[in-house]
């Protein structure tokens, strides 16, 4: 590919392609680059698209990087990396407002609803999802940020957001920035403990749900409590 964009036809440039057969027609690099939108010296705006890919090891690590991290990348800069930052956190959103209005009883919908967002992280968080009485969601919370492999939660920072929501169910979830979504033993304790408290106030634990990434060591990007028949 040409270090410029306007030196390659005009019917093969990605905004053109985009425009004439889909935004699903143009690869990663193409995409990055209309949002990048200028090149430097050497580069063109697509070029530093595959640079960003390829240095931090594809498009799930690319989202995690923080924006005042991403604005000292080579040919990007503090504008363009809020462009790019706002455009990953859109793509996160509108995932999750696809899922609100159906329920969450299975751990494969829950990790639909969750993945974006909880893959992008370099460290463990714990959220909450506080559920009606048809399992749809009435509240998202994140309720603790941890260290890159452990979360230290109380039960009763869980039950604080459950109740106040006035749900009659919840679902809990964390992440393992490793990939690998099988539990610790403090994560069995913790669930453990979790459902001791749940049962306590009368609300209903459905499931504990781990989010890792797909890979050939683990059959599924997730782990669930309730599928392993441990809830």
């Amino acid at each position: 590919m040409s270090h410029r964009i306007q030196d390659i036809p005009s019917e093969d440039r990605p905004r053109e392609r985009l425009l004439r057969l889909g935004a699903e027609s143009l690869s990663d690099a193409e995409l990055l680059g209309l949002f990048i939108n200028t090149g430097i010296k050497g580069q063109n705006a697509v070029q530093i698209g595959q640079q960003l890919l390829s240095d931090h090891g594809g498009l799930v690590n690319l989202t995690r990087l923080n924006t005042r991290v991403l604005s000292k990348t080579k040919g990007v800069g503090p504008a363009k990396a809020a462009v790019l930052s706002a455009a990953f956190e859109l793509g996160k959103r509108s995932a999750q407002a696809s899922r609100r209005a159906l329920p969450l009883d299975q751990p494969s919908q829950v990790y639909d609803f969750m993945a974006l967002e909880m893959q992008a992280l370099g460290h463990e968080e714990l959220h909450v999802l506080s559920l009606d009485t048809r399992l749809c969601l009435l509240h998202h919370d994140r309720v603790f940020r941890g260290t890159v492999n452990q979360t230290t939660a109380h039960p009763r920072e869980v039950m604080k957001h459950v109740l106040s929501s006035g749900a009659y169910a919840f679902i809990v979830v964390h992440n393992h920035p490793s990939g690998d979504p099988t539990p610790s033993e403090a994560d069995r304790q913790f669930t453990r403990r979790m459902k001791e408290a749940a049962e306590l106030m009368q609300v209903k634990l459905m499931d504990h749900v781990i989010i890792g990434q797909r890979a050939e060591t683990h059959s599924e990007p997730w782990f669930s409590f309730k599928a392993m028949g441990l809830l």
